[in-house]
């Protein structure tokens, strides 16, 4: 199953085992939410179901992952079980939440999930159905994990591959913020030393659809081209950094590492140095 589905697909596909999630965030978000969603769908929240967000971002970053019994527990309240065919959408083309969302249930262990290319004002321009209000649904079962199945990196291995050139480090956030000019979130401007960059927008055509797989595909082979074949993959706070991962599914590459904690980790950790072009 592709990992991108268009609102077309989204349209023709049959109502068994469909579960679509709306993984919008900003203020007031579950608010606008029950305003307006794709009809059925089941809201999901980047900072409550998505992370598990402590009291000191050096140490994991804004959005660290929950712990995989609790997001199990989130899972079976939406009522996603093994068999669910999932959709997933936000209205930031797969960058907000709905590509964390989408890495997050992959590495739960579940097969057949998918993001809405162009997502909520695709869905809206392309006649999808809308719906406002709760929506009603039973909760399921799911099994067990005892960890997360796709690879996760750690500050102290993100440090070390890069001082051992064993791996590519790619930080995907606007170059503005790669190159120091200015940070907008986190509390330093720059980057970790040695990260190339890569923006996760260019991922996307001018109408923030994914671009095709082979034009991806070729894109990263020669932005890759003589660098380490294993990559880690970063952003802010490990969110977006999931939009490059599953531009790279979708292209046909091995799923990357994540490095969850990202700039935000990275740049409050004492001691650590910053890069910046400027």
């Amino acid at each position: 199953m592709s990992p991108i589905i268009s609102s077309s697909e989204l349209k023709s596909l049959s109502a068994e085992n469909l579960i679509i999630l709306d993984a919008r965030v900003g203020k007031d978000v579950h608010q606008t939410y029950v305003e307006k969603h794709i009809r059925g769908a089941r809201f999901i929240d980047l900072d409550k179901d998505l992370a598990d967000i402590g009291e000191d971002a050096a140490f994991g970053g804004r959005h660290p992952l929950p712990d995989i019994t609790k997001f199990a527990q989130t899972l079976s309240n939406l009522g996603v079980s093994e068999d669910s065919h999932v959709v997933i959408y936000d209205d930031k083309n797969g960058a907000n939440a709905a590509a964390r969302a989408w890495w997050m249930l992959k590495s739960f262990g579940l097969q057949n999930i998918q993001v809405l290319d162009g997502g909520f004002q695709a869905a809206e321009k392309n006649g999808v159905e809308f719906s406002s209000g709760e929506e009603s649904f039973e909760k399921s079962s799911v099994v067990k994990r005892e960890s997360w199945l796709l690879p996760v990196k750690a500050l102290e291995s993100v440090e070390n591959e890069l001082l051992s050139h064993s791996s590519t480090v790619v930080d995907v956030r606007d170059a503005y913020r790669y190159n120091g000019e200015s940070e907008p979130i986190d509390l330093v401007a720059g980057h970790i030393p040695g990260a190339i960059n890569i923006p996760f927008s260019e991922n996307l055509d001018e109408n923030g659809n994914f671009l095709k797989p082979e034009v991806l595909k070729q894109k990263y082979t020669e932005l890759l081209k003589d660098k380490p074949q294993h990559l880690i993959i970063h952003c802010g706070s490990g969110v977006t950094a999931c939009h490059t991962i599953l531009a790279l599914n979708y292209a046909g590459f091995p799923i990357p590492d994540l490095y969850v904690g990202s700039w935000s980790e990275w740049s409050r950790r004492e001691g650590k140095e910053i890069a910046r072009e400027v």
